[in-house]
Order: C-alpha cells, then sequence, then structure tokens
C-alpha cells in the first residue's frame, strides 16, 4: 500500500490504528496520541500533509477541541491546516463541526456511520462490559437474574452473551417489535417505560439507553447490592441517586478504547479502507 496517513489525536485505539496502517505498508504520521509525546510542531506539520487524514471517535470530547492526548488543539486551527483535496476522516462528528470544517472548504467522512464499525463496536462494547461488570462483582454471572435497558444494537449483542454465560436475561424496550424480537430469542421483556414494580429479582443491571431511564424511585426497587452498568453516552441510570441509596454503579463509557484498542482499531481500519475504495471507484 503506497498510502500517507495522518493519525491525529485520539486514544489507545488511533495508536493501534497506526501501527495496523504501517503494518500494512502504509506511511503514516501521527501527533497527539500519547500524552507528552507526538506533540510538537514537527510531528503535526508531518501528519497535516498526509494524502489521507484519521480523527478521534468521537471527533472532539471537549467543545471545539480535538479529542486527543496531547495539547489541546482547536478544531479551527486544525481545519486550517488541512486541504480540501485529502480525504479527512472522523468519528461521530457533530453538524456544527461539519458546519465548521465547511467554512475551511472541507468535508469530514464520518466512519462511525458505516454499519460494519457500529456492528464491530457494539460487539467489542458487549464483551467489555461484561469484562467491568465481572471485575465488579464477587459472584459469577451464571445464574444471575440480569437485566438489559434497551434491545438497540449494544442490548442485542449483551443480551445474547449474557444467556451464553448462563444468566436469565430480561431485556425493555419500547417498540413492540423489538419486544416480539425479544421474547423471540427467548429473553423475557418488559417495556422500558414500564418498569415499576419489576425490579426486584436483578442482581445486575446494563443500560444502553442515552437518557434517563432509572430514576431515584425505580432505582430503590432494586435489591440490595444490585450493580449497575451504564454504558450510554448519557446517563440512563441516575449516578446520584445510586450513590444515595448505596447501589453500586459503574458509567463505563468508551470501553473499546480502553480494554480492547486493538480490536476496536482493527474495526475502524476496515471501515476507513471500505470508505477509500468506494472513493477510487467512484473517481474511475
Amino acid at each position: 500500500m503506497n498510502q500517507t496517513f495522518g493519525v491525529i489525536g485520539g486514544d489507545r485505539r488511533q495508536k493501534e490504528l497506526a501501527e495496523l496502517l504501517k503494518e500494512d505498508g502504509a506511511t503514516v504520521h501521527t501527533y497527539g496520541l500519547v500524552p507528552g509525546s507526538d506533540g510538537d510542531a514537527a510531528s503535526l506539520e508531518a501528519a497535516v500533509q498526509a494524502e489521507h487524514i484519521i480523527l478521534p471517535l468521537p471527533l472532539s470530547k471537549e467543545e471545539g477541541i480535538l479529542n486527543g492526548e496531547g495539547e489541546s488543539l482547536p478544531l479551527p486551527i486544525l481545519f486550517s491546516r488541512l486541504r480540501p483535496e485529502q480525504c479527512i476522516l472522523a468519528g461521530q462528528v457533530k453538524l456544527g463541526e461539519q458546519e465548521e470544517a465547511s467554512r475551511h472548504g472541507l468535508r469530514i467522512k464520518d466512519y462511525f456511520l458505516r454499519e460494519e464499525l457500529t456492528v464491530s463496536n457494539a460487539a467489542a462494547t458487549a464483551e467489555c462490559a461484561i469484562q467491568s461488570a465481572m471485575e465488579r462483582l464477587e459472584r459469577t454471572l451464571l445464574g444471575q437474574e440480569v437485566l438489559v435497558l434497551g434491545f438497540g444494537r449494544i442490548g442485542k449483542l449483551l443480551s445474547f452473551r449474557l444467556q451464553g454465560l448462563g444468566c436469565r436475561v430480561t431485556a425493555t424496550a419500547r417498540k413492540p417489535s423489538d419486544l416480539a424480537w425479544i421474547r423471540a430469542y427467548g429473553y423475557r421483556a418488559l417495556e422500558t417505560g414500564r418498569l415499576t414494580g419489576c425490579l426486584t429479582p436483578f442482581g445486575v443491571v446494563f443500560n444502553t439507553v442515552p437518557a434517563l431511564v432509572l430514576d431515584g424511585t425505580l432505582l430503590a426497587q432494586l435489591p440490595p447490592g444490585c450493580l449497575c452498568v451504564d454504558l450510554a453516552s448519557k446517563n440512563g441510570i441516575d449516578p446520584a441517586a445510586a450513590e444515595d441509596l448505596g447501589i453500586p454503579f459503574l458509567w463505563a463509557r468508551f470501553l473499546p478504547g480502553r480494554l480492547a484498542p486493538r480490536t476496536a482499531a482493527a474495526a475502524i481500519r476496515e471501515a476507513v479502507y471500505n470508505i477509500l475504495s468506494e472513493e477510487r471507484g467512484e473517481r474511475a
């Protein structure tokens, strides 16, 4: 592969991604991947000159600031260094960030919109969620009554893996069609908005819904010692109420990047290659 990549910003996923690209024969320049290194002007200059630019997932954590491990880099300053003819890729790009890029004559392709990546990320998140829970529990998951809030990609894959470990799985959804699928898979089904009086059996709760589902009133109905693991980007389980009630709580965000960076990087690489292949096809 005779291509050049600039991998700019991110966490351990991007660091592993840079290594994978190098293993494929690409020339890779990096900036802002490791605290205390890759932070000099020369490395940024080399990275922004590359043919393909890969920015992190998510593109930003703080408003207008590149998500990275090095010094803070405002997105407008980064965009001013890039060129319209470059292929610029990033994950979970907000509308305002796309608009800022457009003001600099740039177009960012969001690789996290690719189904192959979101499915791979969901699978990794499900496995990492189980790992995180087992590290906090003083008992095995075998035979546990487990509640999974939400039946999207992560909820489906998490329920499947938990059942394989011998858990008695209950999953929630709002749509009648999703509730039907929950039953078809052999899980118990509950409506997400109708949980009052249904929470006493559970020893572990996993949330995948990025909106409040379990408030203090519902959390008080959980049995003592029930572990709550929130996987959503916005809390679906009220952390303050959990603390007040003495309920073990873990907000387990960004799990693939922290616990399975090599797997997450390989999934991003696949999405990037597919985007580049499609672009070449469009130009042919």
